[in-house]
């Protein structure tokens, strides 16, 4: 049986996650899978459109009008929202990129797998918590061994505002427990960042450290389950709506947010902001790479907003009149006319 020779598209896909996406631009392994994910959907789409094998196809095969629908089917067939199709194009778009760059050759269609257009998605509000239903959640925990656990982890959480992969990484070994009190964070990319930790957080952390045996020299993860595997972001979001359930009880707005793992960084970034931190510091702070993804908190800082309006109360008021033009009985049937 002769060998089958590989198309270039495998070749240029094989070098895209081998190579280009870990080595060359660094990114994270959570987004090397995302873009993973996204090309095998496609791949499996034009399985079942032409009834042939993945391994046959070619660049030619990723014309636009082939992609377009694929795109739509994301959202017809899968259910997909608009954000969720338009971060799987954008995974298509790195790989056009890359193999505009690479292969000259298929430049042209490169081009016009670039030019398709992302479609617009309303910004969703970003969630989350007000002062008293952050003080209920963390209030929630039991005093038991997990419960101590649970109650460390969203402290840490809010406290760092860091995402939940880094806090999932996070390693005894990268508490600094003495003053002055930090912990490194690794952020996307594994760029790191020095986070400081209140008082609080540091005595949650060494009663965690001590009820568990281990030190500060550790470099295993540091929150675990019960079963002694490091927890995943399952178990974060599993632990935070648990806790959420017991909490809506004396808090009830609780039971109408949309809770997930990453509302305690949105939380933390709020609150910091409605401490008149300045966004350069908070975006720091949070990782940002660029200081325009955390100008969003400026537009749901409701709190803020109350302040400036009492702030920009009228000092002088005017008695209300009847207007010169509002007289011309004219002018209003002229309009009433139109």
């Amino acid at each position: 049986m002769p060998d089958v020779q590989p198309t270039a598209l495998a070749c240029a896909l094989r070098r895209f996650f081998t190579e280009y996406l870990p080595q060359v631009r660094g990114l994270s392994r959570h987004t090397v899978l995302a873009y993973r994910d996204a090309l095998k959907l496609l791949l499996r789409y034009l399985e079942d459109r032409h009834g042939r094998s993945a391994a046959t196809f070619d660049f030619p095969d990723l014309a636009p009008n082939e992609l377009l629908a694929f795109l739509a089917q994301l959202e017809t067939g899968r259910g997909n929202c608009a954000a969720t199709r338009n971060a799987r194009l954008a995974a298509l778009h790195a790989f056009a990129r890359y193999a505009a760059a690479h292969y000259p050759e298929h430049l042209e269609l490169c081009q016009r797998i670039l030019a398709i257009p992302a479609k617009r998605t309303d910004q969703r509000l970003v969630e989350h918590l007000d002062a008293d239903e952050l003080q209920a959640l963390l209030r929630a925990p039991a005093a038991t061994p997990s419960g101590r656990r649970d109650y460390t982890l969203l402290l840490v959480l809010y406290n760092t505002g860091a995402r939940v992969q880094e806090i999932l990484d996070l390693r005894p070994c990268d508490l600094q427990l003495e003053r002055p009190w930090q912990a490194l964070l690794h952020g996307k990319g594994g760029k790191p960042r020095w986070c400081p930790l209140w008082e609080e957080t540091v005595q949650a952390l060494q009663s965690l450290l001590g009820e568990t045996g281990r030190s500060t020299t550790d470099s295993d993860p540091l929150f675990r389950n019960l079963r002694g595997q490091p927890l995943t972001r399952f178990g974060v979001r599993y632990i935070l709506r648990k806790h959420a359930r017991v909490a809506a009880g004396t808090v009830a707005t609780l039971g109408g947010k949309r809770l997930h793992p990453h509302v305690l960084r949105h939380t933390a970034a709020t609150h910091f902001l409605q401490a008149n931190v300045d966004v350069v510091t908070i975006s720091r702070w949070l990782g940002h790479a660029d200081i325009i993804t955390t100008s969003r908190y400026l537009a749901v800082d409701l709190e803020t907003k109350r302040t400036a309006v009492q702030q920009a109360q009228p000092t002088v008021t005017a008695e209300v009149g009847t207007t010169a033009w509002q007289k011309d009985a004219g002018l209003l049937t002229w309009l009433e006319s139109l």
